[in-house]
């Protein structure tokens, strides 16, 4: 059974370095880079700009070729520790057949955090490599004056140490709506509704235990069936111990859940899974066809623990959950526990 490779930091200099492979920032937002990076350099972090960061045409920063290739300078840097997005877009996939990955594996790893459409880059970096990836935050969030406690947490989980145990635990409250955030930038999240973990089967307490890996629900269907999809090589390489899948939506309805689902189960992405974790989707009914619906369709005959409206993804704060690692996860009485482990 092959090992996950997890990044290391150097504790005494940090230095991130902001690229956006998918979509890059307008003018007008400029201020939540400036924002984050004053944030990172109080902690006494060091940042470093990409020429893709602040241009922007037709939702790419770029041409997929220019993307890539400072995606490729990014890794092979000496001076840069942490790779992290300013956001997420929607063309990520453009640049994953011009990824060098024989390059990618022998450079030495660091690692790359972000959501949304970052996660198909994470998610195939991981099942292609084996190297520790990290779905948290994008760079922009960190702009808010202060971090909730559970967005901050990225930087202390991308500094364990192998071997050891790390904790983190379902927020006291959610955003419900992006809407104050689009009218106040840079002033962080709106929290507004108290975070409630459920169980589909209705239980009150559940436990389950594997290597996590997943991503945003969108953008990983639509790597089924190209050379980017090697969940049964990863799960048979890697996962001796099972899988937990982690899956988040963004603007898609019950029966677009209920068709993506599907999809990977036929593709057998959830043999040898032994839970899921299910972000808060914000979604529509189709009709009298709901979420719990598609969930069920999916996941009854498996007979696995299901959680949903699990902190992850487009309705923060989110945990920051690292694509590789083993985790355990809890829930009792609607709140959640999760600790991960880098082995």
């Amino acid at each position: 059974m092959k090992k996950i490779i997890y990044p290391k930091l150097n504790e005494n200099e940090i230095t991130i370095g902001v690229t956006a492979p998918s979509s890059g920032v307008e003018p007008s937002l400029k201020i939540l880079m400036d924002k984050a990076k004053l944030n990172v350099e109080k902690l006494g972090m060091n940042v470093v700009f990409g020429h893709t960061v602040l241009t922007q045409n037709k939702g790419k920063s770029g041409p997929a070729s220019k993307r890539v290739s400072e995606l490729h300078s990014f890794l092979k840097r000496d001076d840069i520790d942490i790779i992290m997005p300013p956001w997420g877009g929607s063309f990520l996939m453009e640049i994953l057949p011009q990824i060098d990955w024989d390059f990618v594996k022998k450079v030495p790893p660091k690692w790359i955090i972000g959501y949304s459409d970052i996660s198909t880059l994470l998610f195939v970096y991981t099942t292609i490599t084996g190297i520790a990836t990290a779905h948290g935050p994008n760079f922009s969030e960190l702009s808010s004056p202060i971090w909730d406690e559970t967005t901050k947490r990225w930087l202390s989980v991308l500094k364990t140490n192998n071997h050891v145990k790390m904790i983190q635990y379902s927020s006291d409250k959610y955003q419900s709506s992006w809407e104050f955030v689009y009218k106040n930038p840079a002033q962080g999240f709106n929290l507004d509704t108290p975070t409630k973990w459920k169980s589909l089967n209705g239980e009150t307490s559940e436990k389950m235990k594997g290597r996590l890996i997943g991503g945003c629900l969108n953008t990983l269907q639509i790597l089924i069936g190209t050379p980017f999809d090697q969940v049964k090589s990863f799960v048979t390489d890697y996962c001796s111990e099972g899988t937990i899948f982690y899956l988040e939506p963004v603007g898609m309805n019950a029966a677009q859940i209920y068709r993506a689902l599907w999809q990977m189960k036929q593709n057998q992405w959830f043999k040898n899974c032994n839970g899921i974790l299910f972000g808060r989707p914000g979604l529509e009914d189709l009709a009298d066809f709901t979420l719990l619906d598609a969930l069920n369709e999916v996941f009854l005959d498996i007979d696995i623990p299901v959680l949903y409206d699990v902190d992850i993804g487009h309705m923060p704060p989110q945990l920051t959950l690292v694509n590789g690692a083993i985790a355990e996860v809890e829930l009792l009485d609607n709140k959640g526990m999760l600790t991960m482990e880098f082995n």
